[in-house]
């Protein structure tokens, strides 16, 4: 498989959220390509054990482990610092660092504030932090922000996770649209919209991974395929919802405005049996 030329031996890769999950797969996967790594998370337990294992792959002096909170922008600003001290540049960027801890409308405010700093604001904080130098470098380069399909077809049950992903894919488009139109710009940004993923943000007490579940690493390898084919939307499949049942679903959810059905109508009862019908069509 051809690599997106920002992913080569010696360049540099920062991931938040990068000691367990999506982000520490995606971290040994770029060192297994003999990258360097720069690896971001508040658990420092886990995160010196994640930099061991990535220093096993490209050397100690390759590897950076940073504590560090993507929701306080200077703690993003001290992990910047840190990275050019280090390695001098940054070719690819993956704002990954999220929480779910679960939410309801009327939910403790805290909860709301935490999830938005993070999930949104952590994507945030990254991107403004880092891409004003990516882009002056004049290299190839990528952003990557971890999005869900929960900001997109927004599922009752969950809102303050709902809305903080909502907004990733919309900021994340609107930085592409920003870089796209940038004379000069060698930076490209993406949106990781991973399926069903055994992870320890999902696994919720689990000890065995669900049948349907991919693993992160599955996860990581249709990304890097993905980005290498240059696409923006990133939507990953798994063993139980196949790209064609993810686009009836994602339409649907559009067709609530377009139709002016109820919000959320897919879990309305007066349109189950409709939707049902809107899935089998051919």
């Amino acid at each position: 498989m051809t690599s997106h030329p920002a992913i080569a031996p010696s360049h540099v890769a920062v991931i938040t959220g990068g000691a367990s999950g999506i982000g520490f797969a995606a971290a040994r996967a770029f060192a297994e390509r003999g990258m360097k790594i720069a690896i971001a998370d508040r658990d420092a337990a886990a995160l010196k054990a994640a930099g061991q294992v990535l220093a096993t792959l490209v050397g100690e002096d390759n590897v950076l482990a940073v504590e560090t909170d993507v929701g306080r922008r200077e703690d993003i600003a001290f992990l910047q610092e840190q990275v050019i001290a280090r390695f001098g540049k940054v070719h690819v960027l993956m704002n990954n660092a999220g929480m779910q801890p679960g939410s309801t409308i009327f939910g403790a405010h805290e909860v709301w504030e935490r999830i938005l700093a993070v999930n949104l604001g952590g994507i945030i904080n990254g991107t403004q932090v880092f891409a004003p130098g990516m882009i002056a470098r004049g290299e190839p380069a990528l952003i990557i922000n971890t999005g869900s399909k929960q900001g997109i077809t927004t599922p009752p049950g969950d809102p303050a996770y709902n809305v903080s992903k909502a907004g990733v894919k919309a900021f994340t488009e609107a930085l592409q649209h920003e870089l796209r139109n940038t004379e000069g710009c060698k930076v490209s940004a993406h949106l990781l919209i991973p399926g069903f993923v055994f992870t320890p943000l999902a696994a919720r007490g689990r000890t065995e991974r669900p049948a349907g579940a991919w693993t992160a690493e599955q996860t990581v390898d249709f990304m890097l395929e993905r980005l290498a084919a240059d696409d923006f939307y990133i939507l990953c499949p798994d063993g139980d919802t196949p790209r064609a049942l993810d686009e009836k679903r994602m339409a649907w959810a559009m067709g609530d405005i377009i139709e002016n059905r109820p919000p959320l109508s897919r879990w309305h009862k007066d349109y189950g049996e409709a939707f049902k019908a809107f899935v089998a069509k051919g």
